[in-house]
């Protein structure tokens, strides 16, 4: 949860160099997200992720162009 936090607040950031840091860190939180619910049998919670996931590369290819 903290990886996660840590990434929205590095979104928010005017520097182009933090807002892709925190792409990378909402990344590494899916992966972390992902085996915490398989861990718990929470495969909605997996679903999430991997639509959040897949936003969040929608995000970074915008970012990217900027």
């Amino acid at each position: 949860m903290v990886v996660t936090v840590l990434a929205a607040w590095l979104i928010g950031s005017q520097r182009p160099k933090r807002r892709m840091t925190g792409f990378v860190c909402f990344s590494v939180s899916n992966v972390l997200w992902v085996i915490w619910g398989a861990y718990a049998g929470a495969y909605a919670l997996i679903v999430l992720q991997v639509c959040l996931f897949l936003m969040n590369l929608r995000g970074l290819r915008k970012n990217l162009k900027s």
